[in-house]
């Protein structure tokens, strides 16, 4: 059995596309109380894209929920420990894009110091376009699950209703909005 794969690089060659943070977003969501999913993201991260070749950081002190008491213990050592792992980072060096606009690719995700290969899947969302003020951009959607125990981020409590308040699935995702950068 064979498999057609493409491998046309997600970026014109010899380009290099850094994310811009207005029309981008890196989040993430877990299961909570075993009746929905929290959600929250990271307000200051960075990611370029050359070729094939992503990689990208988020600030952990920049966590983004919808309660403070709650950003301070996400940024405490029960979760990812912000005074002694102040950023996550990721890379990938070798994304595949398919005919249908399907992506592709194995990386490396470092949370709290620890590393670990992540699969990946997503779209590139448009071929690269001019916007209204000439700067050309190109739109790529990515997702991937981790376990965060494997990570060091095991917190948890009993909810009342039997089980754990925190899921162990994690789903990471980035809708990333690139700008081509002038060499």
């Amino acid at each position: 059995m064979s498999t057609l794969e493409s491998t046309t690089t997600l970026a014109p060659a010899g380009t290099k596309w850094v994310a811009d943070p207005v029309h981008s977003d890196v989040a993430f969501e877990v299961e909570y109380a075993g009746v929905s999913n929290f959600r929250g993201s990271f307000r200051d991260f960075d990611a370029t894209l050359e070729g094939s070749t992503l990689a990208g950081s988020a600030r952990v002190a920049s966590v983004d929920v919808k309660d403070e008491q709650l950003s301070g213990h996400l940024q405490s050592p029960d979760f990812f420990d912000a005074e002694r792992h102040p950023e996550i980072s990721f890379r990938a060096d070798r994304l595949v894009l398919d005919d249908a606009g399907a992506v592709t690719g194995a990386g490396e995700l470092t949370i709290k110091g620890v590393t670990k290969p992540v699969e990946l899947k997503g779209r590139l969302a448009s071929a690269p376009s001019v916007d209204p003020f000439g700067r050309e951009r190109l739109g790529l959607t990515l997702e991937t699950a981790i376990d965060r125990n494997a990570f060091g981020v095991a917190w948890n409590a009993p909810n009342q209703s039997g089980g754990n308040y925190l899921g162990d699935e994690v789903t990471l995702k980035a809708d990333l909005t690139f700008t081509r950068q002038e060499s």
